[in-house]
């Protein structure tokens, strides 16, 4: 049973206990037991949710408009445990998010996940369930960290092994682009860069997806560690030598006019920055996000 969000569903949602067909489902999966630094981001989707009354519904850089949308359903929160085990408690939340699907079919039912977490662990459920549903899938990855690692600290399923989880599902069909990467061991860097999915400057980022064929599927797992900390600083491992809000929003105007078919936003840690502007800022983005998506 999904968990109704403290404040009432996102701006411009209509509440829904079950995945709509031909339309957005959003989801929260409020999970940070595998952080490894700083915790909170298991109050990341109530908190985008609460600053989303209070941002404009337009977005100039799109000239589009929340309010020009009719299918956005708001399911609320995964349930998580509240065990000493993490992994149970991981493992309750996915299983709930398994069960929300179950019999269901994404691309023949047109149905769509944005999904708000949470550390970055929160994205396996999704990202898998998107790469079983499409073959020849693009994962854009935007992140400060590489998430490469087999397991951390005793979890296999860390939010720092979140792309090598993805990687157990993918096939020679899929595809993984990476971008803001600018943390990781030297075995990741390698990885990226014989296997070519790491891109080192924003015009070759923006030059590969833009090439990517319009009909192809993209799903994008976005940490928002990706931008820097003097501008986003509530996460819970800032990295510095991130990048800008205007480098995303020319990843934006790209995705609205591509088969776009999924996203997961992850990482706010809203107590860490007490002035709330990483809130506001991480709901921005959501907004465009589910305005490309929509």
């Amino acid at each position: 049973m999904m968990i109704p969000p403290k404040e009432g569903p996102y701006d411009f949602f209509q509440s829904s206990d079950k995945i709509e067909a031909n339309s957005l489902n959003l989801l929260g999966f409020g999970f940070d037991g595998t952080a490894c630094f700083r915790k909170g981001t298991k109050n990341g989707p109530d908190a985008i949710r609460a600053v989303s009354d209070g941002i404009e519904s337009f977005s100039p850089y799109l000239n589009d408009d929340l309010e020009d949308r009719k299918n956005l359903y708001d399911l609320g929160n995964l349930p998580v445990g509240e065990t000493d085990d993490q992994y149970e408690n991981w493992k309750q939340a996915n299983d709930a998010f398994y069960k929300l699907m179950e019999g269901r079919q994404l691309k023949k039912e047109n149905i769509k996940l944005l999904t708000l977490g949470g550390e970055h662990s929160i994205s396996y459920a999704p990202i898998k369930t998107y790469l079983e549903a499409y073959e020849d899938l693009v994962l854009i990855h935007l992140d400060a960290h590489a998430d490469l690692r087999d397991g951390y600290e005793g979890y296999h399923f860390s939010h720092a092994s979140i792309i090598r989880r993805a990687l157990d599902h993918m096939t020679e069909k899929h595809k993984l682009i990476q971008y803001g990467i600018r943390s990781g061991t030297r075995e990741e860097y390698e990885w990226m860069n014989q296997n070519k999915t790491i891109k080192k400057s924003l015009d070759e980022f923006i030059t590969e997806v833009s090439a990517i064929d319009d009909d192809r599927p993209i799903y994008l797992t976005f940490d928002l560690d990706y931008f820097d900390p003097s501008f986003f600083p509530g996460t819970g491992t800032p990295e510095p030598g991130g990048e800008t809000f205007h480098s995303f929003i020319k990843l934006i105007k790209i995705l609205k006019n591509k088969n776009f078919v999924g996203a997961d936003v992850v990482e706010l840690s809203p107590e860490i920055d007490s002035s709330g502007n990483s809130d506001v800022f991480a709901t921005k983005v959501v907004r465009e996000v589910i305005l490309c998506l929509t």
